[in-house]
C-alpha cells in the first residue's frame, strides 16, 4: 500500500475522500448517477488508440523527420517544445510528454558536451519547457487533458466554443514559449552555436522497419470514431465496443497500457462530490467560497490536489463551468503536482545520470509561476474588456 500511495497519490487520496464520504451518505442506488460514463468511455478510446500510436513508434518517428535540419541547441529545444505544445492538442499532454520527454533525454545522451555540467543545465531546462508547453498547448481543445474531456461533455458546449473560449490563451503562451526559447538557449555570438548528435542510422532503419499501415490506419479509424463521439455524432458505447475489439486485433498487450488508475480516480472522485452535494452544511460552505471567484478558486484548488480534481470537485458547486474550464487549464502551471502531466517528466528526469533535482523543482517552480502570472494577467485583461 506504501508503494502504491507513492506511484499513485491522487487515486489513493480519491479512494480515501469517497470512503470517507459515504459514512455520511450511504451507499444507495443514487450512486450509479454520479458516474460520467460518457466521459470515462471517451477518455479509455483516446488512451487506447494512443498508446497503440506511440508502440508503433509514430511520434518518434515524426520527431526525428522534423528535427533531421536541426544543427544547433537551440534549434533542437525549438522543435521539442513545440512538438509537445501542438502535439498535446490531439495525443493529450499525457501522452506527448510520454513520447517527446524520452526522446529527448536521448539525444541529450548523444550530444557531444565536454562540460557535463552544460548538458544537465540543458536537460532541465529543455523538460521543463517541453511539460509547460505540453500543459499549455493541451488546453486548447476537449481532447488535450482530461479534465477539459470532463467539462466539455458536462458543459454542453460546441468544440468552436470551446476552443474560442482557450484561443487567447493558447495563442499567449505560444507566444511567451518562443520568447523562452530564444532567451534560454542563446546562440554565440561570434561562432557557431553547438552542434547536436543525430541519431545513428539503426533507430531510423528499426523504426521504419516497425511501421504498418495497416495498423497506423486501423489505429487512426479509431481515433475518428473518438472525436465522432466527442462532437456528439456516435453513441460512446458502441465506440467503446469497437475501440477494444480493434485494440484486441491488433494487439491485445496495448489493453494494458491505459491508464486505469486515471480512470479509477475519475470513478472515485464522481463517488465523492456526488455524496458531497448530498451534504447540505458541506455543499453550502463550498458554495459560499466558490461563489463569483470560479478561476481563482480552481486555480488555487488546482495548486494542492492538480487540476483533473479539482475540476470534478469544483463542477459539483458551480453551473459556471466555462470559467472551471479557464481556472483548471491555468491552474495546471504552479506546483509540481497542479498538473498530473507534470510528474512523468520529472519522472523522467530523475532516471537521467547525474540529474539534479533540486535544481529541476527550483527551475520548474520559477518558470511555472511566471507563467501562470502572465496568464492570470490576460484572464483579468479580457475580463475588463468583455
Amino acid at each position: 500500500m506504501k508503494e502504491l500511495l507513492k506511484k499513485e497519490p491522487v487515486t489513493i487520496i480519491s479512494l480515501i475522500l469517497a470512503i470517507i464520504s459515504a459514512f455520511f451518505v450511504l451507499p444507495d442506488s443514487q450512486y450509479i448517477s454520479y458516474i460520467d460514463f460518457r466521459t470515462l468511455s471517451i477518455l479509455l478510446c483516446l488512451m487506447l488508440v494512443m498508446a497503440g500510436l506511440r508502440k508503433e513508434g509514430v511520434f518518434k518517428y515524426i520527431g526525428e523527420r522534423l528535427l533531421e535540419r536541426t544543427t544547433t541547441k537551440r534549434g533542437l529545444a525549438s522543435v521539442l517544445i513545440m512538438l509537445c505544445f501542438f502535439f498535446s492538442m490531439l495525443i493529450t499532454n499525457d501522452v506527448a510528454l510520454i513520447s517527446f520527454v524520452p526522446f529527448s533525454i536521448e539525444i541529450i545522451n548523444m550530444m557531444d558536451d565536454k562540460e557535463g555540467e552544460k548538458k544537465s543545465s540543458f536537460a532541465i531546462k529543455l523538460i521543463v519547457l517541453e511539460t509547460i508547453a505540453a500543459n499549455l498547448g493541451s488546453m486548447l481543445t476537449p481532447i488535450g487533458n482530461p479534465q477539459n474531456l470532463y467539462l466539455y461533455s458536462l458543459s454542453g458546449m460546441s468544440i468552436g466554443s470551446f476552443i474560442g473560449l482557450m484561443l487567447p490563451y493558447s495563442l499567449s503562451s505560444l507566444i511567451i514559449l518562443v520568447i523562452c526559447s530564444i532567451i534560454m538557449f542563446p546562440a554565440r555570438k561570434g561562432q557557431a552555436d553547438e552542434t547536436v548528435a543525430k541519431p545513428d542510422g539503426k533507430s531510423d532503419e528499426t523504426g521504419k522497419k516497425s511501421f504498418s499501415q495497416k495498423i497506423i490506419i486501423g489505429y487512426l479509424v479509431m481515433f475518428a470514431l473518438s472525436l465522432l463521439v466527442v462532437v456528439h455524432v456516435l453513441p460512446y458505447w458502441a465506440v467503446l465496443i469497437a475501440t477494444i475489439l480493434g485494440v484486441l486485433v491488433i494487439d491485445k498487450n496495448t489493453i494494458k497500457d491505459a491508464d486505469y488508475f486515471l480512470l479509477l480516480t475519475f470513478i472515485f472522485l464522481f463517488i465523492f462530490v456526488g455524496n458531497i452535494k448530498r451534504i447540505s452544511p458541506v455543499k453550502d460552505a463550498l458554495l459560499s467560497i466558490l461563489g463569483g471567484r470560479e478561476v481563482i478558486t480552481s486555480i488555487v484548488a488546482s495548486q494542492f490536489i492538480s487540476n483533473v480534481p479539482a475540476a470534478i470537485l469544483l463542477s459539483g458547486m458551480t453551473d459556471k463551468l466555462k470559467l472551471l474550464v479557464i481556472g483548471t487549464n491555468l491552474g495546471g502551471l504552479g506546483t509540481l503536482i497542479a498538473s498530473m502531466a507534470s510528474l512523468i517528466s520529472f519522472k523522467f528526469y530523475g532516471q537521467m545520470e547525474g540529474s539534479k533535482k533540486g535544481k529541476y523543482v527550483a527551475v520548474f517552480s520559477v518558470l511555472n509561476i511566471a507563467f501562470l502570472i502572465i496568464l492570470i494577467g490576460i484572464y483579468l485583461l479580457i475580463s475588463c474588456l468583455a
